[in-house]
């Protein structure tokens, strides 16, 4: 530790492990606003903890806990401190006898208010680490830590924003915690101008419009756009449908307000004006699978629409690969990104055929972070971050 600097755990939840780092961080910070500042915007972070004994040895672990500094301990162990102490045993298990005998280990502390489970004045915690491999567990842990939960991260996010209860979905929308992710990794914040060029049911527009960005989306499927496409949900194939829309969706969230508008458009075909500057694209494209790779087109030669059909008529579709996607979507983003602004996108790929040399690149963007997602034993799909360095030659 430097200066005044304090060390801090960092505790990552378990889960989506290739889109964050272990799950045990130590990170020496100024202050609690510090942590709580991070925690602010992370979904992948459970707690972030004031850090009082760090060690790989159990004697040394609680040496340090003894030798404490009083104006540390002291605050937290008044009598009118009401306090827990939560147990992780993160790579094993324990049992309820197991779980009082850890948390009695620390009486040495002398904390002398209540105990208090629900809504304590202040939470303690202590986390055995038996690493990764559950296959492989040893005898003794690899690391005990101990300190004072400071801040959580921002899980309920994942809950509040469940596909489970929103107004509109699609086949295709994406989880609540990947779409919050992928927010994250767009650097969203407040007044973020955010794109979705294949936006379905806008699930990546709601995570970026409550992280404050504005939002504006497109996509070729009219049915989508205006909630007339099948019912997704199976129980709810035979009822009225009300308003069903992405507009809903914000509405739902109380981030109406932070709607722009969407566009029914192709984009291999583009509208926008040259002088459109974005702070983040932010999309899933379609893959093929569930949700057509298509673009406006015929197969047809000298194909005229009657004048009589020309109000009602719907363009007709041609295949769209996905090679020709992402070469559009990667033209597009260095025209339209403001310098140092990002692209975050999924790629498909064939597991035994997947080379980090065979990505899309673009002279104008630099690749930041590439993860996997597994969908099967043959098959996954790459989540994409690239941020813009320079402008593109005039006439690009």
């Amino acid at each position: 530790m430097t200066g005044t600097l304090k060390k801090y755990l960092m505790w990552f939840a378990n889960e989506h492990l290739d889109f964050r780092l272990q799950p045990f961080w130590i990170a020496e910070l100024s202050n609690e606003e510090d942590v709580k500042r991070l925690a602010s915007r992370s979904v992948t972070l459970r707690y972030g903890i004031e850090l009082w004994s760090h060690s790989d040895n159990p004697i040394h672990f609680h040496d340090t806990l003894r030798r404490l500094p009083s104006n540390v301990l002291e605050p937290y162990a008044r009598p009118e401190v009401s306090f827990k102490v939560k147990v992780e045993v993160f790579g094993s298990s324990q049992t309820q006898e197991e779980k009082v005998q850890r948390i009695e280990s620390f009486s040495y502390l002398g904390l002398r208010g209540p105990v208090k489970l629900n809504k304590p004045d202040v939470a303690f915690q202590y986390i055995e680490f038996y690493g990764l491999d559950d296959k492989n567990v040893p005898d003794q842990p690899y690391d005990y830590y101990f300190g004072r939960i400071v801040t959580e991260g921002q899980r309920d996010l994942i809950s509040k924003l469940s596909l489970k209860k929103r107004i509109f979905i699609g086949n295709t929308s994406m989880d609540s915690q990947l779409s919050l992710i992928m927010a994250n990794q767009g650097l969203v914040k407040n007044g973020s101008f955010v794109f979705d060029p294949f936006v379905g049911s806008g699930s990546l527009l709601v995570a970026a419009a409550q992280f404050g960005g504005y939002v504006l989306g497109a996509d070729i499927d009219y049915l989508m756009l205006h909630g007339r496409s099948a019912p997704t949900r199976k129980q709810a194939r035979h009822k009225p449908r009300h308003e069903e829309s992405v507009m809903a969706n914000m509405k739902q969230y109380g981030l109406s307000s932070q709607y722009v508008d969407l566009v029914i458009a192709d984009f291999s075909l583009p509208l926008w004006s040259k002088t459109l500057k974005l702070d983040a694209i932010i999309t899933d494209p379609p893959y093929g699978v569930r949700e057509a790779m298509e673009r406006l087109g015929t197969t047809k030669e000298n194909k005229k629409i009657s004048e009589k059909h020309l109000a009602t008529h719907m363009p007709s579709k041609v295949q769209y690969t996905m090679t020709q996607l992402l070469h559009d979507l990667l033209v597009f983003a260095a025209r339209h990104l403001r310098i140092d602004g990002r692209l975050v996108t999924w790629v498909p790929v064939i597991r035994s055929e997947y080379e980090e040399t065979n990505l899309p690149k673009h002279e104008c963007l630099r690749l930041l972070d590439n993860s996997e997602q597994i969908l099967s034993t043959n098959a996954s799909r790459r989540l994409l971050t690239y941020e813009k360095l320079k402008e593109p030659m005039v006439g690009y």
